[in-house]
């Protein structure tokens, strides 16, 4: 668990990187959706770079796969154009609190019902409490 965690935490810093990074890149071509076409570009390449590296299979059956489950490729692109457009104007500090309010939120709600196959954690007082104080510390260190 602990190397997932550290995996996680390592992605976690990467959201305001690539917040700043792809914000200033879009400043610098003076088109966003430049910024985050290259931004696609690049990943598509690391992506199947790691994908021919381990050897893993799956795009065989990729016709099984219900359609539905390929929205995640929208909800990454509607990420990077808005965090690409919306950080420079609101600040990069900002643009990521929300992000991360709407991952708590989202968060909680796949878990507490198990959506997409998630495993089922259901949302306690006790969970919900935490949940609010992680908001609340998120928004202290954007008013200071």
């Amino acid at each position: 668990m602990g190397q997932y965690a550290l995996v996680m935490l390592a992605a976690g810093i990467g959201i305001p990187l690539l917040a700043a990074l792809n914000a200033a890149l879009g400043i610098r071509l003076g088109s966003p959706m430049a910024a985050a076409m290259i931004l696609f570009c690049v990943a598509l390449l690391a992506s199947t770079l790691a994908w021919g590296i381990t050897g893993a299979s799956g795009l065989a059956r990729i016709g099984e796969a219900p359609r539905h489950l390929f929205l995640g490729g929208l909800l990454v692109a509607f990420y990077v154009l808005s965090v690409t457009i919306i950080a420079p104007r609101f600040g990069v500090g900002n643009a990521v609190f929300f992000v991360l309010i709407g991952q708590l939120i989202s968060a909680a709600t796949i878990d507490h019902f198990g959506l997409f196959g998630a495993r089922i954690s259901p949302l306690t007082l006790t969970r919900a409490t935490g949940i609010s104080v992680m908001a609340l510390g998120v928004w202290i260190t954007q008013r200071a």
